[in-house]
């Protein structure tokens, strides 16, 4: 039996781009050296993108379950067995019945251990919802399957990272949902992500205000002084080095960021924005603070380009090495805890 990571993938949205970074990264057979892909959806639907796609020489290793996965290929379980019809670049009930097919079965075999860790393909929001799946997006789905308490939106890149307190949500509702304790919350589940799957030893927190100028002492929106400054002093005396408010705009800007090894924004658009510009295209979407690993890229259903071979696997591929190595870690880590010796040796070499 290979002692590789298994790599759980689920498909995401059949009429836009999920199948086709799926393919492009794992046409090349050199990522097989560091893990066994197991991905969730249909070989006939993979058979559709992959011919729209123009490529001949790939194909999926179809296996039942996960623990049946070629350690040497790329290996495929059909979630279903009925034809699909796919209208490439089209959002409709269709897409959504089948991204969450796939999604729940990899869910199921992620929560039960089957699978080491999982990659989600782009979901459209609107179309997936149903009965079984009534969340905003992956994360909050994730965080309900795992029966967590908390759960953190975390985009991660080589050059920054930045955790969001409030995700999916309308603009007229941020205020209302920001709260000492909301921040707090995030702010140690991101302090205890960096130095578990990180390793970061001491991180350092930058937390962003929620008005323009971080409420320039209280003329613009009282947020920040009355919450957001409290839940700092609050956090720090919890063991947390963590440093702000600080204004935004001003904040990314300057550069600011380089100081830090994280950053909490306040809501989406404010800590995803200048993410993605700085990130370009190798962004990861990292739910932390779950008992299990997953990851997504930081882009969409791509419906604009879907079926033209024009969409970037950069993200994607970038996604799967990313759960590699927090898997990696994270066991690695637990195997040190157990060692009280090997811990101090650790401790020391981080210093």
């Amino acid at each position: 039996m290979s002692d590789k990571l298994k790599i759980g993938i689920s498909i995401g949205d059949i009429n836009g781009i999920g199948l086709e970074v799926i393919i492009k990264t794992l046409i090349d057979s050199r990522v097989l050296e560091y893990f066994t892909p197991v991905v969730y959806g249909s070989t006939k639907v993979a058979s559709f993108h992959r011919k729209a796609l123009g490529i001949n020489d790939f194909s999926f290793n179809v296996i039942n379950e996960a623990q049946q996965a070629h350690p040497k290929r790329a290996n495929m379980i059909n979630c279903w067995q009925e034809d699909v019809k796919i209208t490439l670049g089209e959002e409709n009930e269709i897409g959504g019945k089948y991204a969450f097919l796939s999604l729940k079965r990899a869910v199921d075999d992620l929560v039960k251990g089957e699978i080491d860790a999982l990659v989600t393909a782009p979901i459209n929001k609107h179309n997936i919802q149903r009965e079984e799946f009534g969340f905003p997006g992956h994360t909050e789905y994730l965080q309900a399957r795992t029966e967590s308490s908390d759960a953190l939106m975390f985009m991660i890149s080589e050059e920054l990272r930045v955790g969001v307190v409030t995700g999916h949500i309308p603009v007229r509702d941020i205020a209302a949902n920001i709260s000492t304790e909301a921040i707090v919350s995030k702010l140690a589940l991101m302090d205890a992500s960096l130095k578990r799957d990180f390793w970061i030893r001491k991180p350092k927190i930058a937390v962003l205000g929620l008005n323009p100028h971080a409420g320039d002492n209280g003329l613009i929106g009282t947020e920040d002084e009355e919450i957001i400054t409290p839940a700092i002093e609050q956090a720090k005396s919890r063991g947390v080095f963590c440093f702000g408010p600080y204004p935004a705009d001003g904040f990314f800007a300057s550069e600011t960021y380089k100081k830090f090894d994280a950053v909490l924004a306040m809501y989406h658009d404010q800590g995803l924005i200048p993410f993605k510009h700085i990130a370009a295209r190798s962004g990861v979407n990292f739910t932390a603070g779950l008992p299990v690993v997953r990851t997504s890229p930081d882009h969409g259903t791509g419906y604009d380009i879907a079926g033209k071979n024009v969409a970037s696997e950069m993200s994607f591929s970038e996604a799967l090495f990313a759960a590699v190595h927090i898997v990696a870690r994270r066991r690695e880590q637990d195997v040190l805890l157990s060692n009280p010796l090997a811990a101090r040796r650790l401790s020391r070499d981080r210093d």
